[in-house]
């Protein structure tokens, strides 16, 4: 019919609307979306009134709306849309062909409206199901559709690759000036971005996480419960959230995710090895980091789930309520009342695992048994079978060898970066013989304090009766607490066990007692003689960090004994060096010396060893590695917990500078160099129990107890003295040790001397003050100053590089700008490159100037953005060559040095210079020796021609210089041809060039004997031929050949090639275009989907 007929041509167009037509009854198919008010294809939101009404209305309450300007949806006569089948034009014309050939015919069977629709939707969703089940690994989550649409419509509105990845999406609005703009924010794994669409006008925003300098939550009169995103330049508030508090939480998350890979290296592989990261996947981080933090456990456990239950303590003989932790090598219990009780018991300590009888005092318990003889009974269990599988499903899992599968020492063997390490016989051969002599040397087997002396002995003089007699008390009060609540990792620690610690751990049980609160005797426990193969290991291998340790092993505590002969210095070599061996993102770093060697006055090596693991990786993360972020997180936060605690004293503090010089010290060694030893080990022996919460609570105690003092201060100095006597005479009356002297007491004026502090007094006295501080408080805080600290890190890198490179580029805003282009451009190829990749690109361990890198294909884009040379469809080949110039370590990446060494040459060099780089250009790779000009005076612009040949004659036969044979010389002349095709002066330029061709084929003739050259004829009046392949058929002359001074006095001779190469060329205007590249990429690709398409009637 004529109507069917009309369907067929309206199809043929492309067009969105079709109708079935059987007996009575009609079955719409396709409709037109958004403002298309005609039964053919419009783009979503046109430009009528109704169309920019409900385009806003789509971008406010829906989220898919803009998913793609065109749909077909399935739509019968009376009813609504049910079904969205397909979207984009391209994708329309494919889905409705496949639509005719497997459903029109099928639906005209039957009867109703409803059943066809029924018929529909389950086609649908069955080809969706197949091709879900197709993909193994996916987890689909119930409105998995919804958000599938949401991460294609981020692609597309901002042109991101399929690699970034959305984690979650919310309604909300941006204020934009004091009017907000309600739209859609995308939190991906790499950007935040915000889109809205308001009576035709569009707010598009992407701020890459990395430049998050701080995330706020507020509310303040003019922004209702906002979150504050800040960088460098901006601020940016968003406002009327549905759930500000899990919309935050997921920001912080991802910031701080930014911020680690910022940091490591190895967080880049990490998070790429994600294949589709989610909300549910970072809320599962979060609570492993929690779970780890507060049980002390290694980076490595996963939590499996917890329960609610009770814990039978024989003890108190009381039921205690709390949360059951399983993972995968411990059972973990924590009270709900902090404090009252926890427990780690580790899998490869169980020895039975059985339902008890359940009664209705004890409903639902489980028993636990210890092959030391523990039992725990646990009860109030919900799901109790399936906890019970659980755990047995990880014991038959936990290996019998506590080494587990896999020898940790075969990924450390192939961690250590091979440049840091070079082959013994390169090193000095004094560090390195006695480097090889001591770590041949077997380890001693007992701690250094009980080599040197016996703190208990009974023929110690210095050391008081009565003081022996406490001592011993200690001992035996331990030693009650261990028959009450149990004694090594399967402990009751409850408020009792920390009275007993701030009370001072006896010298004898101090290393044990460390290594079960810090958690290293669990480590050390699964990882039997994995130190002494690394020590064995580390033999005969030299680098940076073994001289820094030889340098600082002299200056570690020369007060004390034990470090005054060759056994001591010996041991702490060994420690340090395997550790540096076993972490060389770390590898060494000043103050580790110092806290090494308090560890091993009270373990053994391997102990230390164990201690010092725990301290680096896990309790004082980041505190050591070559920047000292963690410390200078930490001073940011003293410096807040000061402002909140000591208000009037912070701001007097501010104004002298003091805090930040105060604190760096403190917290990287923990008072131990500040402080008289016997009394900083007792801040030890907290902060093991405690964490660092503790040294906080003394940090603060010490200001407020010379708060009075420290406000009359007139600069720093006077109040550095201040803190260092108070500090120099906080003394330990109990202690059974020798007394070791204190090498800060030149502090000490000849005034009278302030009066001594006793260190108990001054650990009761931080509990009593400041005791409400809180673990979780604290590591909030530390990731608001995470981002301020590694933000102010990356700029003082920029700065640093910046102001080593002026003698290569002397514009120094400019230097700037280009340093920003650069790092976006390597964070982008670490971002959607792959995790190999991006580990090699960026190391923050290496120097300023090299921790930035990029690959030839980035150095492409940036080449083709920045360059003066515009050589058109030629530029990947002029790429490809400056990057195998610029790559001196043939390492496949460039860094910002050799970048900008190279756009200074094109666009600050003369232009012998600038001739100079395109002659190198061209010449065979590993030929591209230092070019000397060896004419002293410059050769003027016009010679006469005889004269020039004959000199370029003498040039040619007495120079010896880097030539250039014929064929490196007709791809010189083809580069030259291609970056003159947008000049003004083009005609010009391509008739000089054509004639200095002409001159230089000359001047080869002339050097050589015999010969003839057979190629494209090049006269003064010949346009040289664009293509890159050789006439078939030609020779090229091997004996041909002209040098650097040839080309540059020939080129001398033409006043266009002169002027072209002598014209001071601005970079501004391509670095701002080049800024913009990204925004108009993203504007194309969202804009791509949405061109009309234009029909004939």
């Amino acid at each position: 019919s004529a109507s069917e007929t009309e369907r067929l041509e309206f199809k043929r167009a492309e067009q969105l609307w079709f109708s079935l037509q059987d007996d009575d009854e009609e079955v719409s198919l396709m409709l037109p979306q958004g403002g298309a008010a005609k039964p053919h294809m419009e783009p979503e939101h046109g430009g009528t009134i109704r169309g920019l009404l409900v385009g806003t209305l789509d971008v406010v309450l829906d989220s898919s709306a803009r998913v793609a300007p065109y749909r077909i949806l399935l739509q019968t006569a009376d009813s609504q849309i049910y079904w969205n089948i397909a979207c984009g034009e391209k994708e329309i014309t494919e889905h409705w062909d496949w639509l005719e050939a497997n459903l029109l015919q099928t639906i005209s069977i039957f009867d109703n409206d409803e059943d066809i629709t029924t018929f529909v939707k389950g086609k649908i969703s069955g080809i969706i199901a197949e091709e879900n089940r197709l993909k193994p690994g996916e987890e689909h989550e119930e409105d998995s559709g919804k958000f599938r649409e949401a991460e294609l419509k981020m692609r597309k509105l901002f042109g991101m690759p399929e690699e970034e990845k959305l984690v979650n999406y919310y309604s909300c609005s941006y204020w934009k000036g004091r009017v907000p703009r309600q739209g859609w924010l995308y939190l991906s794994v790499n950007h935040l971005c915000f889109y809205s669409f308001l009576l035709g006008k569009e707010v598009t925003l992407v701020v890459p996480w990395t430049e998050v300098t701080q995330l706020e939550k507020n509310a303040t009169l003019l922004f209702p419960e906002s979150v504050r995103v800040s960088t460098r330049d901006t601020e940016h508030f968003f406002s009327m959230f549905l759930n500000i508090n899990d919309t935050f939480k997921l920001m912080e998350q991802l910031a701080n995710i930014a911020m680690r890979q910022l940091l490591d290296n190895e967080a880049f592989a990490a998070d790429l090895s994600l294949p589709k990261p989610s909300k549910t996947d970072l809320d599962a981080r979060a609570k492993n980091e929690r779970y780890r933090a507060m049980f002390r456990l290694t980076q490595e456990e996963r939590l499996d789930g917890h329960t609610d239950c009770t814990l039978w303590t024989p003890f108190a003989k009381m039921h205690v309520v709390g949360q059951l932790f399983i993972s995968n090598n411990y059972i973990c219990f924590s009270s709900k009342e902090e404090d009252l009780c926890q427990l780690i018991i580790p899998l490869r300590e169980v020895s039975i695992v059985e339902k008890a009888d359940s009664s209705s005092v004890l409903p639902c318990p489980v028993s636990i048994s210890t092959k030391n003889k523990m039992n725990f009974l646990f009860a109030n269990l919900k799901d109790r079978d399936f906890l019970v599988q659980r755990i047995s499903d990880f014991l038959q899992r936990t290996p019998d060898s506590s080494w587990g599968d896999t020898n940790p020492l075969s990924q450390i063997s192939h961690s250590v970066c091979p440049s840091l390490l070079v082959p013994w016989f390169s090193c000095f051969h004094t560090v390195l013989m006695v480097f090889v002599l001591v770590l041949r040397r077997p380890p001693p087997t007992d701690p250094l304090s009980t080599q040197q002396y016996c703190p208990g002995s009974p023929g110690t003089d210095l050391i008081s009766s009565l003081l022996q007699m406490r001592e011993k008390m200690k001992e035996e009060s331990w030693n009650i607490h261990f028959l009450e609540f149990g004694r090594g990792v399967c402990m009751y620690r409850t408020s009792r066990t920390r009275e007993l610690v701030l009370n001072g751990i006896p010298e004898r049980l101090r290393g044990e007692l460390w290594l079960l609160f810090s958690g290293a005797q669990n480590e050390m426990a699964t990882h039997p003689g994995y130190y002494g193969e690394l020590v064995e290991q580390a033999m005969g291998l030299c680098s940076l960090a073994t001289e820094e340790i030889e340098r600082d092993l002299h200056r570690s505590m020369p007060e004390h004994r034990a470090f005054q002969n060759e056994m001591g210095i010996a041991a702490l070599r060994r420690v340090l060096t395997a550790y540096a061996h076993r972490n060389p993102g770390i590898g060494y770093c000043q103050a580790m010396n110092i806290v090494t060697s308090v560890l091993l006055l009270y373990c053994t090596e391997e102990e230390a060893f164990w201690l010092l693991v725990a301290l680096c990786e896990r309790m004082l993360p980041d505190y050591y590695n070559t920047r000292v972020v963690g410390a200078l997180v930490d001073q940011g936060v003293f410096e807040e917990l000061t402002r909140s605690f000591l208000p009037l004293l912070y701001e007097h503090m501010q104004e002298l500078g003091v805090i930040s010089t105060i604190s760096l010290s403190w917290f990287l060694t923990l008072f131990l160099s500040v402080m008289p030893f016997d009394s900083a080990v007792l801040l030890v022996d907290c902060f093991f129990y405690e964490g660092i919460k503790v040294i906080f609570q003394v940090a603060l105690a010490v200001l407020h107890d010379n708060m009075d003092a420290l406000l009359s201060c007139s600069d720093e100095g006077e109040a550095m003295t201040i803190l260092g006597r108070y500090l120099d005479n906080v003394v330990n009356k109990q202690t059974v040790a020798p007394p070791i002297p204190h090498p800060h007491a030149l502090l000490t004026s000849g005034d009278e001397p302030p009066p001594e502090i006793d260190v108990f007094d001054l650990i009761k006295s931080s509990y009593e003050k400041f005791g409400s501080l809180r673990s979780d408080v604290i590591e909030q805080m530390r990731f608001k100053q995470r981002l301020k600290v590694i933000q102010s890190l990356e700029d003082t890198a920029k700065r640093s590089v910046v102001s080593v490179i002026t003698n290569l580029y002397s514009a120094i805003e400019e230097l700037e700008e280009l340093y920003c282009l650069f790092k976006s451009k390597h964070m982008t190829s670490c971002y959607w490159g792959s995790s190999s990749s991006a580990a090699e690109r960026h190391d923050p361990s290496l120097p300023y100037l090299e921790q930035y890198r990029i690959d030839p294909l980035q150095f492409r884009q940036l080449f083709v953005s920045l360059a003066p040379w515009v050589c058109g469809g030629h530029n990947p080949t002029l790429s490809a060559r400056l990057f195998r110039l610029l790559d001196q370590n043939q390492d496949g990446l460039v860094n910002f040095k050799e970048f900008i060494t190279g756009l200074s040459g094109m666009y600050h060099g003369d232009m012998t210079e600038k001739l100079k780089l395109l002659y190198k250009l061209h010449l065979p790779p590993g030929n591209t020796a230092h070019l000397k000009t060896q004419t002293s005076t410059p050769v003027k612009h016009y010679v006469h021609l005889c004269v020039l040949l004959y000199i370029l004659m003498c040039v040619c036969v007495c120079v010896c210089v880097c030539v250039c044979v014929q064929e490196q010389f007709i791809e010189l002349c083809k580069t030259l041809y291609n970056m003159f095709s947008e000049e003004a002066l083009e005609q010009q330029l391509y008739h000089a060039i054509a004639t200095v061709a002409s001159l230089l084929l000359r001047i080869g003739e002339v050097g050589k004997n015999a010969g003839s050259l057979q190629c494209e004829d090049i006269a003064e009046d010949t346009v040289l031929i664009r293509g890159s392949e050789q006439r078939q058929g030609s020779v090229l002359d091997t004996d041909w050949s002209i040098t650097f001074e040839q080309v540059l006095a020939s080129m001398l001779t033409e006043p266009p090639l002169v002027d072209y190469f002598e014209r001071k060329r601005d970079i501004q205007a391509k670095m701002a275009a080049c800024k913009a590249q990204r925004a108009v990429e993203r504007q194309i690709s969202s804009a791509s989907d949405h061109e009309l398409t234009q029909h004939s009637t």
